[in-house]
């Protein structure tokens, strides 16, 4: 008895000598709990916290994806637009040239291409081509040519575009201590004419200035 004893307390001896026992007692509390930067979701059964965002990337550096970039367009270099060669031919300006001619008892100014409204033309009907002959004076840039009355051979032709009327004149009559007054409406009838040209006055001699000079 004594023997087995004395065994036992050696064996300790040698267990204490070998193990280290910490002073400190073992902390049995749990750890903090992480701080989560999401809103707390409550379910039916209670509240439930979501996890704490994780920091590690999805993928490493060895699966990082590659992004292949695109071979840039290379812009082709623009060709000039062809050059369309107009086949209209350019119309020859007119001679300007202008004439006084005489219709009824008046004189007016007449130009190619332009219309003139005159005093009536008896028997012209619409569309119907006239000739002037009274003819006066014909001027062109660089000559002139005056009538001894009229230019001989000379004419201007006109087309009748429309029979027409003036616009109306009021004739007021009025006499005093009479009791008599008379309101009346009159409108002259007139022709519209287009003037298409001017010819046979190149064989008539021109005016110069020496001619008038002497």
């Amino acid at each position: 008895m004594a023997a087995s004893s004395c065994s036992m307390l050696a064996l300790c001896s040698s267990l204490a000598t070998h193990c280290k026992i910490s002073k400190n007692p073992p902390n049995h509390n749990p750890p903090p709990p992480l701080l989560s930067l999401s809103r707390p979701k409550i379910f039916a059964s209670g509240l439930y916290t979501r996890p704490a965002f994780s920091l590690t990337p999805k993928f490493s550096q060895t699966e990082a994806p590659v992004i292949e970039s695109e071979p840039e367009a290379v812009m082709a270099p623009e060709e000039p637009a062809p050059v369309v060669e107009s086949t209209s031919k350019e119309e020859p300006k007119r001679e300007e040239v202008f004439a006084v001619v005489m219709i009824g008892s008046r004189q007016y100014i007449v130009f190619p291409g332009r219309y003139l409204y005159t005093q009536r033309l008896k028997d012209a009907n619409v569309d119907d081509k006239i000739i002037l002959n009274k003819v006066l004076l014909v001027g062109t840039k660089t000559t002139t040519y005056i009538g001894k009355p009229v230019v001989t051979n000379a004419a201007v032709h006109a087309v009748v575009e429309e029979q027409g009327l003036n616009p109306k004149v009021i004739v007021f009559k009025y006499k005093k201590k009479k009791g008599y007054r008379r309101n009346i409406g009159h409108r002259q009838p007139n022709t519209r004419i287009r003037i298409t040209g001017i010819t046979g006055y190149q064989d008539y001699p021109a005016v110069t200035l020496d001619s008038l000079k002497s």
